[in-house]
C-alpha cells in the first residue's frame, strides 16, 4: 500500500512535465510602427479615416506569410499584437496626422468626433510576401471631400523589399508599405489645394 502513494506524486509530476514539453510555445506579437514622411501645407481641416476593409484572409490573428501559388501560407507562432484593422489605422492615422500638420486626423469611430472636411476609406486586398519575398500591398483608397458627392478613388500596388529575412523584416517591410500608402493619401488629400 505504502508503495502506491509513493508512485502517485511522481506519476503525477511526470505527467505534468509531459504535458508541458508537448505544449506549443507561446506566440511572437508583432505590431507596426507609423514611418515618417515628407510634410505638406494645407490640406482639409478635418480627415476622418473610417473603418478600414481588409479582405478576409487577412482577418486573422496570426501573421499571413504569404497568399501565392493558391496557398495561404500563416505563421502559427506569429501574431499580431492587436487585430489588424484597427491596427492599420491607428498607424495610418498617426502618419496622415505628421504628414499633414495643419489637419486633425481622426478616427470615425474614436472618442473625438468632428465634422469632417474630408473622408478617407479604404479597402486592403493584399499585404503579405510575393513569390521574391518581397511585401506586396494592395489597396484602394476613397477620398469625399465635404460638399462632393462622388469620392476621389485611387488604386494602390506597393512593393518592399524586407531589410531582413523571417517575420521581422515582413512587418517592417509592411510597416514601410503603409507610409508609402500614407504618403499616396496625401497627395489625394491635398489635390483641392491645387486647383
Amino acid at each position: 500500500m505504502t508503495r502506491r502513494w509513493w508512485h502517485r506524486p511522481l506519476l503525477v509530476f511526470g505527467m505534468a512535465a509531459l504535458l508541458a514539453a508537448c505544449s506549443s510555445p507561446e506566440p511572437v506579437l508583432y505590431t507596426m510602427s507609423p514611418i515618417q514622411g515628407a510634410t505638406h501645407a494645407g490640406g482639409p481641416r478635418v480627415v476622418v479615416l473610417e473603418q478600414i476593409g481588409l479582405d478576409r484572409y487577412l482577418d486573422r490573428p496570426q501573421v499571413v506569410r504569404s497568399s501565392d501559388n493558391y496557398r495561404l501560407n500563416v505563421s502559427s507562432n506569429d501574431w499580431w499584437g492587436e487585430p489588424l484593422g484597427p491596427m492599420l489605422s491607428r498607424v495610418l492615422i498617426a502618419e496622415l496626422g505628421q504628414r499633414l500638420q495643419q489637419s486633425t486626423v481622426l478616427s470615425d469611430n474614436g472618442a473625438v468626433s468632428s465634422p469632417p472636411d474630408a473622408t478617407v476609406q479604404l479597402n486592403i486586398q493584399q499585404l503579405d510576401e510575393d513569390a521574391t519575398g518581397s511585401v506586396v500591398l494592395r489597396a484602394q483608397a476613397g477620398v469625399r471631400f465635404r460638399g462632393q458627392k462622388t469620392p476621389v478613388v485611387q488604386n494602390f500596388r506597393l512593393v518592399v523589399a524586407p531589410p531582413a529575412a523571417g517575420v521581422p523584416g515582413q512587418v517592417a517591410a509592411s510597416s514601410s508599405a503603409l507610409g508609402q500608402l500614407a504618403d499616396g493619401i496625401v497627395i489625394m488629400l491635398a489635390a483641392p489645394a491645387r486647383r
